[in-house]
This record gives C-alpha cells, sequence and structure tokens, in this order.
C-alpha cells in the first residue's frame, strides 16, 4: 500500500531528510586521502545522535543478520551497502555515502558520491552523469504522471552516456518506514507503474555503473560490486509532491559548502 503524506508529515520528513543532509556535509569535509571509512562512521552517528536523531542503517535487518554501521560507503566497483572498514581511502578512488536517519518517527534517507584528492576524467564523468540522472528523474515527479517516467528520464540519460543501468536495486517510498511502496526502478518506460499523487514522498536514487549493468553481491551478505569490477556512482534525494509539483525535501547545499571549501 502507497502511504501519501499530509503537509505536516512532509515538513517532519523535512527535518530528517535535512539531518541527513548536513551528516553528508560534515563527511565531505572530511573525505580525502589516507582517512578510513571506519572514522567517517563513527563521525556519522555521533552528529546524528547528538541532534535527536537515529542511525536508521544502523542494526537494519538484512537476509544475513543486521547491517553493521551508520553509513552504506562503498569503493570505486562498489555499488551500494559497502560495509565501512578501517582501511584508508586512496588518491583516485570515488567513495559513494549513503546516510539514513530516524527523527520526529519518521525516516530520511539521500546518497552522494565523491571523489578522493585528483580522480580521472571518466569518473569525473560518471558522477555528473549520475547526478544528472538524479534531477531528470525529479523532473517526471509531477501529479499525474507515473512512476515509470521517473524511471524512463533516468534510464535514457544514463545510457545515452554509454552507462549500464542497475536493475537488482531500486528506489522507494519513504515515510514512517524506510522503505514504503513504490518501488522506484531506475529503468523503465514511460505511462507504467503507479501514479503519482500529491503527498507522495519518494527516495530516488540513480545507481549507474561505467561498465554494464550486472552486478554482484559479496560474502559478506550486504555488498553490492559491479560484476565487471568497473567503478559505480550512486546519488539519492527524498522528494514530495507539493501541489503536484516536485519538492527536494534533502539537499546537497552542504556537501557542496564542504567541497568548495577544500
Amino acid at each position: 500500500m502507497i502511504y501519501l503524506k499530509t503537509r505536516e508529515e512532509i515538513e517532519l520528513m523535512r527535518e530528517s531528510a535535512l539531518l541527513v543532509s548536513r551528516t553528508l556535509g560534515l563527511i565531505a569535509a572530511e573525505i580525502k586521502p589516507g582517512v578510513t571509512p571506519l572514522y567517517l562512521d563513527k563521525l556519522a552517528e555521533e552528529y546524528i545522535r547528538s541532534n535527536g536523531g537515529i542511525p536508521a542503517f544502523k542494526g537494519y535487518q538484512g537476509a544475513h543478520g543486521p547491517f553493521p554501521a551508520t553509513l552504506c560507503i562503498s569503493i570505486n566497483e562498489e555499488v551500494v551497502h559497502g560495509i565501512p572498514k578501517d582501511k584508508p581511502l586512496l588518491e583516485g578512488d570515488i567513495i559513494s555515502v549513503d546516510c539514513g536517519v530516524k527523527k520526529n518517527g519518521f525516516f530520511g534517507d539521500h546518497a552522494y558520491s565523491f571523489a578522493v584528492g585528483e580522480i580521472k576524467e571518466e569518473l569525473k564523468k560518471l558522477l555528473q552523469v549520475t547526478k544528472e540522472c538524479l534531477y531528470k528523474g525529479i523532473e517526471q515527479m509531477v501529479s499525474g504522471n507515473r512512476i515509470g517516467d521517473i524511471s524512463y528520464a533516468i534510464q535514457q540519460h544514463a545510457e545515452k552516456n554509454g552507462y549500464g543501468v542497475v536493475r537488482e536495486l531500486v528506489g522507494h517510498g519513504l515515510g514512517k518506514n524506510l522503505h514504503e511502496e513504490p518501488e522506484v526502478p531506475n529503468y523503465g518506460s514511460r505511462g507504467n507503474g503507479p501514479k503519482i499523487k500529491e503527498g507522495l514522498v519518494l527516495a530516488i536514487e540513480p545507481m549507474i555503473n561505467l561498465g554494464k549493468k550486472n552486478v554482484k553481491q559479496l560474502n559478506d551478505g550486504w555488498s553490492i560490486v559491479t560484476a565487471d569490477g568497473l567503478p559505480s556512482a550512486h546519488f539519492e534525494h527524498d522528494v514530495a509532491i507539493i501541489d503536484g509539483k516536485p519538492e527536494i525535501l534533502s539537499s546537497f547545499a552542504f556537501v557542496e559548502e564542504a567541497l568548495n571549501k577544500k
């Protein structure tokens, strides 16, 4: 069942989403060669808890047990659900940082992919196009359209640039639960899927591979990696339908401010 939110609920969700946004901004300032994902994870957990939130991912029950960390940190060929480790980041890596919080009974959940130091031009383009895919998807999230319109816009832009679009993992509804209906694939046909209505809140999250679309899961039961070993990027926003149009509840402003100061 799809749960449509009231204006009051959407405002509470905005608070949760912006706590995630500020957490990602804090992390953005710290990302550089030599820093460990485990250090970033500790920072994020302390910040979320000190601001009245609860890390949404830590303890989240999967098929192979609970997720052990606050952040999903996925490096290079890792697509999503990477477990933060004590191995330092290297110059030239790209990392996707996905963060979720629960605050005021509602969830926020969004992600940003970062360059570690100087990266290759082909990776800069992958990050840029994946972020563009996100906004092209959001443009289609208007009352009367269908979920497939979002999916189609994301897929077309990614494949036009020669990239693979992950099929096994999708965006989703968001609210009092971290994952709600409807699913929001990053591929599909226009005019398909549930109709977009006032009060719908979605986590839209393109996962785009430099190479082919195929992925596999590692033995840790969480980390998803590209089958061909080529890098992948991931961007995510929380978006609500207000007055028939998409309004982004999360923000990349905190991340961009931190990156501009570097």
